[in-house]
């Protein structure tokens, strides 16, 4: 039986297979800022040591995961997108899992699947690859929309639903999907509007510096073998950047970006307001990796780019990466203070 299943059965012969409680169970104490900015070191330390990657990017990608967001890496392929989540769950000692996306994967070889013993005469649910702290799914744009759909829940929520039930997921949980450019390429799905508004940032790892590559190729790096952080830690820093402060003035700029947003000439369908709450998650996680326990609007445009660009539907004669611009033309129009 896999997910959709409509046979009917007794719920309580209905138990899952392994454990699925977190990896982590006691009660979090929250870090405070300066405590979150070391822990921030030391992530950046523990991912430099697994693969050559640019200051910008690694900022965003850390300022999503203390927010609890998900990240898209959108490149070429060879240019360590696969590295950087595994050298990213090495840093915390977290659980790793990696999904190949392929046309003929399904929901259940993600998510899990109920299967019936007939010597014990249950059902029991055997969890799929997403039941894990840090998620690779590789190229998810050759994946079908059917398939796309079943993380849905799962990035938003933080459960799975399988025949009726809900299972929960790790914490803490991310997920870091991976999609190769779909200009010239067959049997591709470009993800649709609602599934790019789960992603809290999209990203691009570009090709190394001359310098960056030189050493790639001198010393090839590998994940980290010992964790520089814990997801206990995780968790508290996770706690703390939702502490950090932000000031009634900082609220209504993001308003304004976002309604700047919907209102350009190029856009069709602007900022959504989970995109809102999304920025200012990221940019209180920003300020925190930055030792400070308030947001500036310094946070707020840092970020704007990679938190707003890819939810932003531009007109149909607009070029494919207007986003972008639309974004960069909000933050220069709308005023900080």
């Amino acid at each position: 039986m896999g997910i959709g299943a409509s046979a009917e059965r007794d719920p309580d012969r209905l138990r899952p297979a392994v454990a699925l409680e977190s990896a982590v169970e006691e009660e979090t104490v929250a870090l405070d800022a300066d405590a979150v900015a070391g822990f921030g070191d030391r992530l950046r330390a523990g991912v430099r040591h697994g693969m050559q990657i640019g200051d910008e990017t690694l900022d965003v990608v850390l300022a999503a995961l203390l927010a609890r967001g998900h990240v898209l890496l959108e490149d070429r392929p060879g240019v360590g997108k696969t590295q950087l989540a595994r050298s990213l769950a090495g840093s915390i000692a977290g659980r790793f899992s990696r999904v190949q996306a392929t046309v003929d994967l399904l929901p259940t070889d993600i998510l899990g699947a109920t299967i019936w013993h007939a010597g014990s005469g249950t059902f029991e649910f055997h969890p799929g690859p997403v039941f894990a702290n840090v998620v690779l799914v590789d190229e998810l744009n050759r994946a079908t929309p059917k398939t796309q759909s079943g993380l849905l829940e799962a990035m938003q929520e933080r459960q799975v639903t399988v025949d009726g039930r809900s299972h929960p997921l790790e914490r803490p949980f991310m997920v870091v999907a991976t999609q190769n450019p779909t200009e010239g390429y067959d049997g591709t799905y470009p993800l649709p509007p609602a599934q790019l508004d789960r992603f809290l940032a999209r990203v691009s790892l570009g090709y190394p510096t001359e310098d960056q590559e030189l050493s790639l190729l001198r010393d090839d790096p590998e994940p980290p073998t010992q964790p520089t952080g814990s997801l206990r830690e995780l968790l508290a820093a996770q706690a703390g950047v939702d502490l950090i402060r932000t000031s009634e003035p900082l609220l209504r700029y993001v308003v304004a970006v976002l309604r700047a947003t919907r209102e350009h000439a190029l856009s069709e369908a602007g900022a959504s307001p989970r995109s809102g709450l999304q920025l200012l998650g990221a940019a209180r996680a920003r300020a925190a990796l930055s030792g400070r326990d308030f947001v500036l609007p310094d946070d707020v445009q840092e970020l704007a780019p990679a938190v707003l660009a890819h939810r932003i539907q531009p007109v149909a004669a607009a070029p494919s990466e207007a986003g972008y611009e639309i974004v960069t033309d909000v933050l220069r129009a709308v005023p900080a203070r």
